[in-house]
């Protein structure tokens, strides 16, 4: 083939050799041609493909043989990687196990924790409730009747004193109650079922008394749906109110203000407190939509209308109303609108103020310490009272169980620490308080004493409406007295005390009858020694109360006949009454047997000083000697009285001090009004300008008699005195009636506002009960009377 391909080869390379060249001759030759040299190229490509697709083939069977083996190397790495992956899920699964079990345990043993702090947390709390759940079972039995109780008391209690309260709910309500059969505590108390103990304590602190009835006063202030209207003589519940409402921006307001209806109207919008103050028997009309609570819903908001225009009600919004009238009327139209509170001050709630103040003053230490464990006290019981309501909570509103609610769980630990803690301290406060208060007992007496005389001092305002005495005033002479009363380093307790009740005993008679009419000044000092004898229970008040009284002959046909011809009815009844008393068993029998020794008694000149007849001056003491002359010899009362008097508290009480104008101007303030208490046919203005020369005050001094157009100039006279400090006197302020709520309004702004040191404002008024209460409570009150002149001795019982 070589050989062949060789030869064709020398053809090719031969020139003349080509197609195209031999095509000119011969057709067939150029096909031949063309065939030789394709067979010779074949050829020579042949020669080196041949050995290329041997080796090809070679190659491919060498491939094919790597790719069934790379195809079973490959299978197998299939097998060993699946089970590679297998084993991969089977620890992560394990794994995977592992940590859920590693979770579970750790969960398990929080859970173990949490249950053991459960455990020990609740137990904390166990025994106080079970005592609680007890108390409550018993009450839920009781709860129909207490709650009938409650709404009968905030309904109608309100008005009317602790005693008359008491009366109503034990005598009247609960018997009639328990003749109903309606289940109903027996030991029921409104303070106890509607208020809670912490918030009490709270009110305690802010200023209202701890008695009894100032805690069912605020109850119904606090709990009550109408909103109050306080009789608040003496400023006990403004003060509360104030110290209360402090906090939330209280905004204090009274009819006399242009503006007090846009006041009320932001708070009614804004929902802050209000308090409505010195209103007198008849309110605004424009406060109706406020009392009557007016409400409207629009669109999801509240309103109410005020004035000519709605504003949106917000329910935080508080009104509360004051008068310092002592005994108003009110219609049944504002006693239905508002709830009525009567806040007059109570004994009780007086005497531990006092007890306060002179603690405060003799023995400081004792009573800030006091104070604070008050305070401390108070703020460990509502933190006790709080952590409860939250476990409460936590465990009635815990879903699942109970060892998953972490919160509740930290709140029990809480608990039971600040429990332990509170618990102790209360346990140290309360042994500390008794042990304070057992040092403060040592001047309960001091107290005791002060606060009955300020109730001497109240029961005055009832023979005439001028005689009306400020608390706050009555305070600032309790502290004088205790400044000024002896004290020396020797003193026991007992004899300071014995010193204190006497010097202040002698401050309220002088303080008071400088304002008071000669007529009064003896009734007073009688009533002040009988009330303190009452306290000191040397009294016998079935005695005392014939001695104001004396003898009402009720059935006339059972008493005995009138044996003397010379003893008047009158005088008659009184002695069959007198009988009766157990002192005096026999009384009637020995006017029937010792007629002559009783009419020669009864005519004598001074039978108090002429010896009973028979056995009747051995057996009665002083007071029911002068029953026996109350009786039978009236005109002789008065003497018999002073006598009484001087016997048991001093010869000084009753010698009325004589006023001295100028030590009134220096027992004065720019803040008080001066009043003279006027008595027909007396005129104090030239006693006054004679004072002011005195003084050096008569450039400064203006006057004006008030009266119809007055009240203009008296107005600027007042301001233009403010500023100069001049001496401004508006006599006959009784002419003015109508002016007077404006004056009252001046008056209020001088306890704020700056004032000259010299300004003095003097006043002038015949008694009338439209005079300002708010005046005549810090004012100094002096009566004006003409001279004495010789006249027989004034029957006062009848001004008791």
């Amino acid at each position: 083939g070589d050989r062949t391909l060789k030869k064709i080869g020398s053809y090719c390379s031969d020139p003349q050799f080509q197609p195209d060249t031999i095509g000119r001759v011969s057709f067939a030759a150029k096909s031949l041609c063309m065939w030789v040299r394709a067979m010779e190229v074949y050829g020579r490509i042949f020669r080196v493909v041949e050995p290329k697709k041997r080796r090809l083939a070679e190659a491919t069977k060498r491939l094919n043989e790597a790719q069934a083996s790379l195809a079973e190397a490959q299978q197998k790495l299939k097998e060993v990687e699946d089970r590679v992956e297998d084993l991969k899920r089977q620890y992560d699964e394990k794994l995977k196990m592992k940590e859920s079990l590693k979770a579970e345990a750790e969960l398990l043993e929080v859970k173990l924790d949490r249950a053991g702090k459960l455990v020990e947390g609740l137990a904390g709390e166990r025994v106080r409730w079970q005592q609680s759940v007890k108390k409550l079972e018993v009450a839920i039995g009781y709860l129909v009747g207490d709650c009938l109780m409650a709404a009968a008391f905030m309904s109608y209690a309100g008005p009317f004193l602790s005693n008359y309260r008491d009366d109503l709910v034990q005598n009247i309500w609960l018997k009639k109650v328990r003749e109903l059969q309606v289940p109903c505590n027996p030991e029921f108390s409104f303070a106890t079922f509607l208020g809670k103990a912490t918030s009490v304590r709270e009110w305690n602190i802010q200023g209202l008394p701890s008695d009894s009835f100032s805690s069912e006063n605020g109850v119904i202030v606090t709990r009550g749906r109408r909103w109050p209207l306080m009789v608040d003589p003496q400023g006990q519940a403004i003060k509360w109110i104030k110290n209360m409402e402090a906090s939330r921006s209280l905004k204090i307001i009274d009819l006399q203000q242009t503006d007090f209806l846009r006041t009320l109207e932001n708070a009614v919008q804004f929902g802050t407190p209000v308090l409505l103050q010195n209103v007198q028997e008849e309110l605004d009309p424009s406060l109706g939509p406020v009392l009557n609570k007016s409400i409207i819903k629009q669109g999801g908001r509240y309103m109410i209308r005020l004035g000519d225009k709605e504003v949106e009600y917000n329910p935080d919004f508080k009104f509360y109303i004051t008068t310092k009238l002592s005994n108003p009327h009110y219609t049944p139209e504002i006693a239905t609108k508002t709830t009525i509170v009567n806040f007059a001050v109570k004994e009780q709630g007086l005497e531990s103020q006092l007890l306060g103040i002179v603690v405060r003053k003799e023995r400081l230490d004792l009573e800030t310490q006091k104070d604070k464990l008050v305070v401390s006290i108070a703020n460990g019981k509502r933190s006790l009272e709080e952590l409860e309501d939250k476990i409460l909570r936590l465990l009635s509103t815990a879903q699942g169980s109970l060892l998953d609610d972490e919160d509740l769980v930290k709140t029990l630990q809480t608990s039971k620490t600040t429990s332990e803690e509170v618990t102790k301290q209360l346990e140290i406060s309360e042994e500390t308080e008794q042990q304070i208060d057992a040092a403060r007992e040592e001047y309960r007496a001091c107290a005791k004493r002060a606060s009955i005389l300020f109730f001497v001092l109240n029961d005055m305002g009832r023979i005439d409406p001028m005689y009306q005495f400020s608390l706050d005033a009555y305070i600032e002479l309790f502290n004088m007295s205790i400044e000024k009363s002896p004290k020396y380093a020797h003193f026991k307790i007992a004899d300071r005390i014995r010193e204190l009740n006497n010097y202040h005993t002698y401050a309220v008679y002088r303080y008071t009858c400088r304002g008071l009419f000669e007529r009064h000044k003896l009734l007073f000092s009688f009533h002040m020694c009988a009330k303190i004898m009452e306290a000191a229970e040397t009294l016998n008040m079935d005695d005392y109360h014939f001695f104001l009284r004396g003898g009402v002959v009720i059935d006339r046909e059972t008493q005995v006949d009138n044996p003397t011809k010379w003893l008047p009815e009158s005088a008659w009844d009184n002695i069959t009454e007198l009988d009766k008393l157990p002192n005096f068993h026999g009384l009637i029998n020995s006017f029937e047997m010792e007629q002559r020794e009783w009419n020669n008694w009864y005519t004598s000149a001074e039978p108090e000083k002429t010896t009973l007849p028979g056995e009747w001056d051995r057996s009665l003491n002083e007071l029911q000697k002068m029953l026996i002359v109350r009786s039978i010899r009236p005109d002789r009362v008065t003497i018999c009285s002073t006598t009484f008097i001087v016997n048991n508290l001093g010869v000084k009480f009753t010698e009325p001090p004589v006023l001295d104008m100028k030590s009134v101007v220096d027992d004065s303030t720019t803040r008080t009004p001066l009043i003279f208490v006027l008595s027909s046919g007396v005129d104090p203005t030239n006693e006054l300008i004679q004072l002011a020369a005195t003084m050096n005050m008569t450039d400064k001094f203006h006057s004006l008699s008030l009266g119809q157009g007055q009240a203009p100039i008296a107005t600027r006279m007042l301001k233009e005195g403010v500023k100069k400090g001049n001496w401004v006197f508006l006599a006959n302020c009784h002419l003015s009636l109508s002016w007077m709520p404006q004056l009252d309004k001046i008056v209020e702004q001088l306890q704020v506002q700056e004032i000259s040191p010299d300004f003095r404002l003097w006043l002038s008024s015949t008694p009338h009960p439209q005079f300002p209460i708010s005046i005549l409570q810090v004012g100094i009150k002096m009566t004006t009377e003409p001279p004495k002149v010789n006249s027989p001795p004034t029957p006062w019982l009848d001004d008791a």
